[in-house]
């Protein structure tokens, strides 16, 4: 399915079902969110990489928090569905913001196995204690990987590349990797502060046999 939307560029990768806040104070973009808001319509996040990127997040807008007196609001949003641009225009006639024709792509809906989702929050609940961070996982059924694409940090490099995975599992399976990855290195991190703290202190050696 096609359809014209405006485009909203950023260096950022927003996600199907992301509530997202967004601080509006270009001429431009505060021109594209009071036309959403009174016509009711949807706009595009595109992603941009040292270049505009092909797949953006079709957005809504939820809710304007804050207006100020030069025309700035801050607003949250709620990603849709991903789409890929087809035709990019900047900037659309008669307006300041860009747009084009983008293709909606229709999203998985096969969820992970209770396996899968069990592996993929034990991971989860390792790399959060090793971060020192509180996690409320909630019920096992809803999780999901684009809930949690912007709390494990990914590069914008790795947050485009998860965007582009159109199935639940295999989305999992790429944060599994990236867990493989930096969790070893923060275990490192947590041994190295844990002998910066004992530096000072009587240390209790085992003698050596030679």
């Amino acid at each position: 399915m096609t359809q014209e939307l405006a485009l909203f560029p950023l260096k950022l990768v927003a996600f199907p079902g992301e509530e997202l806040n967004l601080h509006i104070f270009e001429p431009r973009y505060k021109q594209l969110i009071s036309e959403c808001l009174v016509n009711n319509e949807s706009f595009g996040i595109c992603t941009f990489i040292d270049k505009l990127m092909p797949l953006g997040t079709e957005m809504m807008v939820r809710e304007v928090t804050k207006r100020y007196e030069d025309g700035r609001m801050d607003i949250k949003t709620k990603g849709l569905k991903t789409f890929k641009i087809l035709d990019f225009n900047n900037p659309l006639e008669g307006k300041l913001y860009a747009g084009g024709k983008v293709e909606i792509i229709p999203l998985d809906k096969t969820k992970a196995s209770i396996e899968k989702k069990e592996a993929f929050s034990r991971a989860l609940e390792n790399l959060y204690d090793l971060m020192e961070q509180p996690l409320n996982l909630g019920e096992m059924a809803d999780l999901n990987s684009f809930a949690y694409a912007h709390k494990v940090g990914l590069k914008l490099t790795e947050e485009y590349a998860l965007l582009s995975i159109n199935h639940e599992e295999e989305r999992l399976d790429f944060l599994m990797q990236h867990f493989q990855k930096i969790i070893p290195i923060l275990k490192e991190i947590e041994s190295s502060k844990h002998k910066i703290k004992m530096n000072g202190h009587f240390k209790y050696l085992d003698p050596l046999n030679f």
